[in-house]
């Protein structure tokens, strides 16, 4: 009785959950800093499906490129982009917090030091 009972908690939770996932879909703005002090205007387009998050990463100098791994749970969001500069590949990893109509972001990977930077929902 007791298993049963667990299992059950534990599927309404996973439904909750899933039911407070952070709104994240549609377009966000940030500028993003770069080296020397430059900042890059970066569009990220976002869907989220449940705790499931898809879209594309547009400005910069890669172009738009799919996000991979996109995930949801609560405020919180992650994903990886791999962009082609050249002959050379580079994955960054995205992880943020959704607070209303902006997320904190940090982005880590590449050749740089870790960034962090805001975006901003576009109405």
């Amino acid at each position: 009785m007791f298993k049963k009972t667990l299992l059950i908690v534990s599927c309404l939770l996973l439904v909750a959950g899933a039911l407070f996932a952070a709104d994240v879909t549609g377009k966000w703005t940030a500028q993003v800093p770069g080296r020397n002090g430059q900042t890059r205007e970066q569009t990220f387009n976002l869907k989220a499906d449940g705790e499931k998050l898809s879209g594309t990463l547009s400005g910069g100098q890669g172009g738009e490129t799919a996000i991979a791994d996109g995930k949801i749970s609560g405020a919180t969001i992650s994903f990886t982009v791999t962009r082609q500069m050249g002959d050379n590949s580079m994955k960054f990893t995205y992880t943020g917090t959704v607070a209303g109509d902006e997320i904190k972001f940090k982005r880590e990977g590449g050749q740089g030091q870790p960034r962090e930077f805001v975006a901003k929902r576009v109405k």
